[in-house]
């Protein structure tokens, strides 16, 4: 906590899931949607969390998982039983075709077809993920109230805010017919095996209804006097669909999570296009959401690279909104590569090279044996083979480390206002490796500028006059800038203006 609050310089965490499971999906299976699953301790070792986390001045936001439970919670173990059960029409049942196949077309994210056959009942349930999380029935009113039961469960114990696992499936097409053939197949999905992206998602997920019910999620967030939010896990990459979440009247989600720069091209027209789009796309007042690394994909400094993954930083803890940070990549932790008999994710057994497990590896704190991460023999997976050099012990001594470019980046964001409140501009008269930004508010004034160029260049700024507060290159920090940019290659600069009245440094 004491790393997290004042080493590094966060405002909130956001923890996965802990809930009882059979881990068929690390957690992400619920069987009891109010306790901890006794490895991780109880309910008072979580209030004794929340409480930690409020004394160093941190929110804590809890995975909330709505869309499916595990099949081993006592809802779907009553559902299953009989076709008469009272908990039948808590998860979706539906009968074979006349030739025994499945009720539609729609497959699961991990491969294969969304519906399983239950023998014991003669009916399929379907399955957005694993066979083992059967999707729960939300056009059921008491489903409904169920879950938001839980929610308030949680939200009694002062947690700060959801991240909502998976928020878009909520509601399907009360019809539920077939998706058509995907013909574009570069519109692919989220890590989805092959065969998924064989059809457009259009009626397994993102029905219009799901508004309503974040609608209500908001008002039930709202009830409590101190301010609590929803952060929303939607793999949407059409902006003005992505932008509906946040509701009519900014009444749904507080953020859509945007994963929009994990998928753009490394570039500056790629990434200024994301960050464009969206900006156009939202309603007025509402507050974005950046996401450059998680725990379902490569690790960002081993997907772009050593110099671009420090411009990303620069870029994620500059742009307008709130930026998602995921463990380890402020010391630009690598994706560690797992021996088969050590993977432990579930995609990773139906096909290793899908496997999540090498952006889950233990953080590393110091050179020492398990990277100071446990005191057991073996963790439960393998530690980055580079731990002796890339840990955070190593890197607070380093003025140049990744860490400390993140800590800097972050100083800077909590002290000016610009940065973190203050509008988006872009910057068009540069050359085109290079996206240009400005963030202002009053009479603040804040420019970014990213090199994707190989090569050194320049860019005019006219009317700029300031000193570079932080670069990627330790060394150009505190030099001034008086209408021209110069920037090594991948180099990314945040510009302080200095006021009109205030002499330039060096000047007598």
């Amino acid at each position: 906590m004491d790393y997290l609050s004042d080493t590094l310089g966060i405002d909130a965490i956001w923890i996965s899931p802990f809930y009882p499971s059979p881990m068929a999906d690390f957690g992400y299976d619920v069987s009891d949607y109010r306790d901890v699953h006794p490895m991780f301790g109880d309910l008072s070792t979580f209030d004794r969390l929340v409480a930690r986390a409020h004394d160093a001045d941190l929110k804590l936001i809890i995975d909330f998982v709505p869309n499916h439970s595990s099949d081993q919670h006592p809802w779907f173990i009553e559902s299953r039983s009989s076709r008469e059960n009272p908990r039948r029409d808590w998860y979706v049942w539906r009968d074979a075709k006349a030739d025994g196949s499945p009720p539609n077309n729609w497959l699961s994210v991990f491969g294969g077809s969304a519906w399983e056959l239950d023998d014991r009942t003669g009916q399929y349930y379907l399955h957005s993920f694993l066979k083992e999380q059967p999707d729960l029935n939300w056009r059921h009113p008491a489903v409904k109230a169920a879950m938001f039961d839980n929610v308030r469960f949680w939200l009694d114990r002062n947690v700060d805010g959801l991240r909502v696992d998976a928020a878009h499936y909520v509601m399907k097409d009360p019809a539920e017919r077939d998706n058509p053939p995907n013909l574009d197949r570069s519109l692919q999905g989220h890590k989805s095996l092959g065969a998924y992206d064989s059809q457009v998602h259009v009626h397994d997920k993102g029905h219009a209804d799901v508004h309503q019910v974040f609608r209500e999620l908001r008002a039930l967030l709202n009830e409590y006097e101190s301010p609590r939010m929803a952060l929303g896990e939607i793999h949407i990459y059409d902006w003005n669909e992505l932008a509906a979440y946040y509701g009519e009247d900014l009444d749904g989600l507080s953020m859509p999570t945007n994963f929009g720069l994990l998928k753009a091209p490394w570039t500056a027209a790629g990434v200024r296009g994301v960050v464009d789009g969206l900006e156009a796309a939202i309603p007025q007042g509402a507050w974005p959401n950046y996401v450059l690394g998680n725990h379902d994909d490569q690790r960002l400094a081993t997907r772009l690279g050593e110099q671009e993954s420090r411009q990303a930083a620069v870029l994620l803890l500059t742009l307008r909104g709130s930026p998602t940070l995921y463990y380890g990549d402020e010391l630009g932790m690598r994706e560690v590569g797992i021996p088969p008999g050590r993977q432990q994710d579930p995609w990773a057994l139906t096909v290793p090279s899908r496997g999540r497990d090498g952006c889950r590896t233990p953080m590393q704190w110091s050179p020492d044996s398990a990277a100071g991460f446990t005191l057991a023999s073996e963790p439960w997976l393998p530690v980055g083979s580079d731990h002796a050099v890339r840990n955070t012990q190593s890197q607070l001594l380093d003025p140049d480390s990744h860490l400390n470019l993140y800590r800097r980046l972050l100083a800077l964001r909590r002290g000016s206002a610009a940065l973190r409140t203050g509008s988006y501009l872009p910057v068009d008269s540069v050359p085109p490796d290079c996206f240009v930004f400005e963030r202002s508010l009053g009479t603040e004034r804040v420019l970014v500028a990213v090199s994707f160029s190989a090569e050194p260049l320049s860019s005019d700024v006219p009317g700029l006059t300031g000193r570079i507060a932080v670069s990627t290159e330790r060394a150009n920090e505190d030099n001034e800038v008086d209408g021209t940019l110069h920037l090594l290659p991948h180099e990314a600069v945040v510009v302080v203006e200095i006021p009109s009245d205030v002499e330039p440094k060096g000047e007598e």
